[in-house]
């Protein structure tokens, strides 16, 4: 058997198979996922699904039935253990199976706290699969004592679950303030005061030297000699690709596993796409983690696949739903030099300058401001400082 087959049943890969079936290939089709479970949204597990407020089966991206339907071989709970590039097959413990084109969507993993530490210990947990959150969920309860490790989105998204379940809430983040390495000071002050009106205790400038307790965490010790009982610990400390498979067949890894303008990796029967992947940008490469950018590198393989020749061009966007603000962010802020305020009150916006040029656009509760900060970037035009500063006008005179 040859055909496609794709390694990772997360976003990239559930909405590549589908693409190709949809655009008309009608080749054998295998989707092979380690987890036991059809594709599912990973954005709402560490809310919606975690409050108990999204049923499992509201998850999954598509029905399981459709798999079949649309006869595509879906593998559930199967761990690939090496690609054999030479035979161009894939391991599957006894079993092989072959390829005409394989493509690599096997996502990122999150950073652990080292066993050294107490990493290891019971109660703690991080945030990446439908199995992370279902351990972790019954200690949401009132009252209980939550420490929350790392001051990304990760980690406050957690943090504003916790806090609305009533529970005591600590957030340490080792770097002086958090969100410090995805948005601008302002940005971080934002959040901050919103989870501080909400009673979760924000640490910056604040590493973990250690969690204690015997077999299950009880406390921990910060590194300014602060000990506190915690019932439980969440690990919100980043992600990094997932290349081991990839690095072991000997392909190029490159902040990810490296792809051409148009997917593939190193050996042209290989495409990867996602989180996994990292793509030409500019002068160097870029490695995006949001679900638009698997959706949409999916997509441009899937036609890439089927004879289309074309080239990915990224339109980065991002959210994240914190209390009652929705965080909608466009464009991509490296080597911004000004930050444009725009304050309407209850919706607030941050726009990013390089010189003259808009580069990227953090909107809280502000629709219209994401919508025309994206229409702008996604064509490569700027604002008028002005106009975006002064609540007051209309922001759509930006689009003219």
């Amino acid at each position: 058997m040859s055909g496609v087959v794709v390694i990772g049943a997360g976003q990239a890969g559930a909405s590549l198979v589908a693409k190709l079936r949809s655009e008309g290939y009608e080749g054998p089709i295998t989707l092979i996922g380690e987890e036991p479970v059809p594709p599912y949204q990973r954005p709402p597990l560490s809310k919606k699904y975690l409050l108990g407020e999204m049923a499992l089966e509201r998850l999954y991206l598509r029905p399981e039935s459709y798999y079949a339907e649309a006869g595509i071989d879906l593998r559930l709970g199967v761990r690939v253990t090496a690609i054999d590039r030479a035979a161009r097959s894939v391991v599957m413990g006894a079993e092989r199976l072959g390829y005409e084109h394989l493509v690599l969507a096997t996502g990122s993993r999150p950073r652990h706290l080292p066993a050294a530490i107490g990493g290891d210990l019971g109660g703690v947990h991080v945030v990446r699969t439908l199995a992370d959150v279902d351990a972790m969920a019954p200690g949401f309860r009132p009252g209980a004592r939550v420490l929350i490790v790392g001051g990304g989105y990760i980690g406050l998204e957690a943090a504003a679950v916790a806090a609305s379940r009533e529970m005591q809430v600590v957030l340490v983040e080792m770097a002086p303030r958090i969100l410090q390495r995805v948005a601008a000071k302002e940005t971080s002050d934002y959040f901050r005061a919103l989870h501080g009106r909400h009673g979760v205790d924000i640490r910056e400038g604040v590493g973990l030297e250690r969690l204690l307790g015997d077999g299950q965490v009880s406390g921990a010790r910060l590194s300014d000699g602060t000990e506190l009982a915690v019932d439980m610990v969440i690990v919100g400390v980043g992600i990094v690709p997932d290349t081991a498979l990839a690095e072991a067949a000997g392909l190029a890894i490159d902040n990810g596993i490296a792809v051409d303008a148009q997917g593939r990796s190193s050996d042209p029967a290989i495409w990867a796409a996602g989180d996994c992947a990292s793509f030409p940008h500019g002068e160097g490469r870029l490695r995006l983690e949001s679900v638009p950018n698997a959706i949409d590198m999916a997509d441009c393989v899937a036609g890439n696949i089927l004879g289309r020749g074309v080239d990915y061009v990224p339109k980065p966007w991002f959210w994240s739903d914190q209390y009652d603000v929705k965080l909608q962010i466009t464009g991509l802020s490296t080597g911004y030099d000004r930050i444009v305020t725009r304050d309407g009150g209850a919706a607030m916006s941050f726009w990013y300058y390089r010189g003259d040029q808009l580069l990227a656009v953090d909107a809280m509760n502000d629709p219209r401001a994401y919508m025309v900060g994206k229409r702008l970037i996604d064509a490569g035009k700027s604002a008028d400082p002005a106009v975006v500063a002064d609540a007051g006008a209309d922001l759509k005179v930006l689009l003219g």
